[in-house]
Parts: structure tokens; C-alpha cells; sequence
């Protein structure tokens, strides 16, 4: 979805409205291990399949929340038009997140995206909040819901032509 893009008033209209709904993407045990590499977060139920199956009520390991909470990234990209006249998003923060379901290894899950509010700043950044559900397929409790803010930085004069 990201050849095609979304002009700023156009964008403003769907505020309130479900603006995107990525692919689903499998949640394997290796990105588990790799993500646990990166943030030395080792724990048994992430890390040890068989100790995960006998000791937790889960039948296996479970992502980190914070690797579910990470894919919003790519999630987002495949699933959100960017806005005409930017050129790079960035993380602005969170309002709230909960965790309320765990990713089990092998597990896919997919995120909805609803534009819940959109400001442009008088800078030229156009600050979007996301209410985020990030789902996992064939079960009703999603794996987490938040409100993410996202800045949209307005594009530059190119400076290589001065």
C-alpha cells in the first residue's frame, strides 16, 4: 500500500475510521530468540520451548509483548498510506498500551489501524494517533491494544540542487 498516498485533508476526513489492517506475519520462534538476543530478555518462557510446556499454562513459549509492540513498525508501513508532502514517520510515544493476550511461538498475529486523531503543527509535522489492535488469528482476545502516536515529517527542499 505504500506507492499510494494520502493528502493531508483527506486524511483529516477519516479520522475516527479504520485506515489500515496489515498482513499477517508469523511469530516464530527464532524472531523470539533473535529478539531476545537484542534485549538480553533470556526468560524460560520466551527462550526454552520445552521448560515453557511443562512450567506455564501457554503449552510453549510466548513472544515478548515488546517484540508484538515492536512489529507495529513494519505493520504500519504495509498497511497505512503515508500522507502526501512527507517523507519519514517517527515514533512519538505511546498514551497507553495493554498486553492482554500472549503470542504463542508460531502464532500469527496482524494489526488494524484506526486514525483516531490528526493534527498538523504549525512546523509542517502532521501528528497522528493510531488506536492499534493487534490481533492474533483464530482467537477472539487480541494480543494487544494501544494509542500510538506517530509524527509525519514534512519533505525538504532538496539541498544537492543549491
Amino acid at each position: 500500500m505504500r506507492e499510494q498516498r494520502i493528502g493531508i485533508e483527506e486524511a483529516k476526513a477519516l479520522v475516527g475510521e479504520e485506515v489500515g489492517v496489515s498482513n499477517w506475519r508469523t511469530v516464530s520462534q527464532e524472531m523470539i530468540d533473535r529478539f531476545a538476543e537484542a534485549t538480553d530478555d533470556h526468560q524460560f518462557i520466551h527462550t526454552d520451548p520445552e521448560r515453557a510446556a511443562r512450567e506455564t499454562p501457554y503449552g510453549g513459549t510466548i513472544a515478548h509483548g515488546f517484540l508484538s509492540l515492536s512489529l507495529l513498525s513494519t505493520m504500519i508501513f504495509e498497511a497505512v498510506p503515508p500522507l502526501e508532502g512527507t517523507s519519514a514517520g517517527v515514533n512519538f510515544g505511546f498514551d497507553r498500551i495493554r498486553f492482554l493476550n500472549p503470542v504463542k511461538s508460531g502464532a500469527r498475529i496482524r494489526a488494524r489501524f484506526v486514525l483516531a486523531q490528526l493534527r498538523l503543527r504549525p512546523s509542517g509535522i502532521v501528528e497522528c494517533h493510531y488506536d492499534v489492535t493487534v490481533e492474533i488469528e483464530n482467537s477472539a482476545k487480541p494480543a494487544l491494544t494501544a494509542r500510538w502516536l506517530t509524527l509525519a515529517m514534512p519533505e525538504r527542499p532538496d539541498q544537492s540542487a543549491a
